[in-house]
């Protein structure tokens, strides 16, 4: 028998029982005459006392071993109180050397975090070692484990989608697998079920989900895994967009509740519609723990002569700056040029009396507007942000977020929610010159196909939503179009011939022919959920196996190269 307890299992009431445990040398102690391990495995540490020092001959910091003894109390002056297990110690009897280890090791395990990502992941499996990454899995495992019991609880079915498909125009580069059996020919790994997920609907069942691997060809970020990454897929028959946020609100609250502390914002969550997301945060993926909200001043500015900001949108911020020396605001300007702006305009209220560079170009009349309409109070500040019609917005939801943050107002005891809704169907695309999809080109515009015939195409709204935590976007979902006809015209706005959408979504656009329910869906991305909840920076330390920013496996040596026969096989010749 390898082990009878595991480490973290052991308590007072077992005090005079002989064990056996078996795990990893975390760190050994010499106490002159008697030495201590602190012996590591799955569950945590437990001491480990050898008045025989012989017994640890070989033995080294990480290797593997087990051990047989008796649990006996602490001394006083010895109990740790950062330890489950820190009232206990097991005198050993005997031991085991089952797995010896190096004796280098390349970095500290407990360390581990400090040390350059590419060792980390060239030995992932030392790094996973590491307490704080591997109470990380383990709290991925029992989040997974918890939605599909939420989703269960509310009547969905979890249903398969095949993973090796064709390739479709979903936003984002494929991944693709050539064909052996078809020669030119290729499959492609699923951006996402979006049109599995459908076609489920079409086949009469009612409510599916699948923890679903998602593979697009992207550039790595933070909160973004270039390759692979988990969502919670859901479509639901017979929905409409309210039915499809109030399973969201549900599922969510519930799993933010389960797995932390902090406050969670209750449901209903916040409906957000895109225009005034970007109008009033900057962004469509709005950070609702901090208090700060952007307003428009252009037209109040319409009348005034000040050279920079005319003919140009002008956004405004109210910040609370008292006590804060000038360097802050040198900071404030240097932040403003280091995004691209040309510069940062703002006056403070000082004793009923507005200071600040662009103050001489405000009569009173206009000033006491500010004070009343914004309702400055003394000692704040209000920011000016200026320029074209198509950066201003992001311009100013970025200097909304550096002030929360340098002037330490964000919440960060609390997840806050909201739905960003009414999206925009298409958008103008300054590259080609064309009108192409925003969102996801499967959804239902509003007002159907009369919108699409009869009005500007940019003007018309989708029943596309995103959910957003913390400012990170958490998912995208939406109304699905299930009408050949609106299909049809939808595609060719966005420049697709019916040929073409044949040739590309013709199972779909087939199958909407054959009866077709009204559906709706979203996918909330679990990597993020869970780098949330673990309140890790990186989406890669909340991931067994993650590739690193360059989208390369380290540990296995992905991608790698593959022999002659293996391309003549699936009829490729490299360049």
């Amino acid at each position: 028998m390898l082990r009878t307890h595991t480490c973290n299992e052991l308590r007072i009431d077992h005090i005079g029982n002989k064990v056996r445990l078996s795990g990893w040398v975390d760190t050994i102690r010499d106490h002159g005459g008697v030495k201590f391990i602190d012996l590591r495995d799955h569950s945590g540490i437990t001491q480990i006392v050898f008045h025989d020092e012989s017994m640890l001959d070989g033995i080294n910091r990480e290797a593997v071993i087990s051990v047989c003894g008796t649990v006996l109390k602490r001394d006083e002056e010895t109990v740790n109180p950062k330890l489950d297990t820190g009232l206990i110690e097991v005198h050993v009897d005997s031991i085991e050397l089952l797995g010896p280890c190096r004796n280098m090791l390349p970095f500290d395990i407990g360390e581990s975090t400090s040390t350059r990502e590419d060792v980390r992941l060239k030995y992932r499996y030392l790094d996973l070692r590491n307490p704080a990454i591997h109470k990380n899995i383990i709290l991925r495992s029992k989040i997974i484990s918890y939605l599909r019991s939420q989703m269960e609880q509310l009547g969905f079915l979890e249903i398969q989608t095949p993973i090796l498909t064709v390739s479709s125009p979903e936003g984002a580069r494929d991944y693709l697998v050539p064909s052996r059996k078809h020669k030119g020919k290729f499959y492609a790994l699923p951006q996402a079920p979006q049109q599995f997920k459908q076609l489920l609907m079409v086949s009469g069942f009612d409510k599916y989900f699948q923890i679903a691997p998602c593979f697009r060809d992207e550039d790595a970020r933070q909160d973004r895994s270039p390759g692979e990454f988990y969502q919670l897929d859901f479509e639901m028959a017979f929905a409409e967009q309210e039915d499809v946020l109030q399973v969201a609100e549900t599922v969510l609250y519930n799993t933010f509740k389960e797995f932390s502390g902090k406050r969670v914002s209750p449901a209903p969550f916040r409906r957000l519609t895109y225009a005034e997301s970007m109008l009033h945060y900057g962004t469509d993926k709005p950070d609702l723990r901090n208090p700060l909200i952007i307003c428009d001043l252009t037209e109040f500015f319409s009348d005034v002569e000040f050279p920079a900001f005319r003919g140009k949108p002008v956004r405004g911020i109210v910040a609370n700056c008292a006590g804060r020396s000038r360097s802050f605001f040198e900071h404030s300007l240097k932040f403003a040029l280091s995004i691209g702006m040309k510069g940062l305009g703002y006056i403070t209220l000082n004793n009923g009396v507005f200071k600040g560079p662009i103050e001489k170009f405000l009569s009173d009349e206009k000033k006491q507007y500010l004070i009343d309409t914004l309702g400055i109070k003394d000692n704040e500040t209000l920011f000016f942000i200026s320029d074209a019609s198509g950066s201003v917005d992001s311009f100013a939801g970025q200097i909304r977020q550096w002030l929360g943050e340098t002037l330490e107002i964000v919440d960060n005891d609390s997840f806050e929610f909201c739905f960003i809704v009414d999206f925009p169907m298409y958008e103008y695309d300054q590259e080609t010159k064309k009108i192409k999809f925003t969102h996801n080109p499967f959804s239902m515009p509003q007002g159907g196909l009369d919108a699409l015939e009869n009005s500007d195409p940019l003007s018309i709204l989708a029943y596309q939503y995103d959910i957003v935590c913390n400012g990170v976007e958490l998912s995208s979902g939406a109304v699905r179009n299930h009408s050949p006809a609106i299909m049809k015209k939808a595609f060719e706005i966005a420049g697709y011939s019916e040929e073409e959408l044949e040739k590309r979504f013709g199972a779909l656009y087939t199958a909407f022919q054959y009866g077709a329910p009204p559906h709706a869906g979203m996918a909330p991305g679990i990597d993020r959920m869970v780098m949330l909840l673990a309140d890790e920076e990186t989406i890669r330390d909340v991931i067994a196996f993650p590739l690193n920013g360059n989208a390369q496996d380290l540990l296995l040596g992905a991608p790698g190269e593959v022999s002659e026969q293996q391309l003549r096989e699936v009829h490729i010749k490299l360049r």
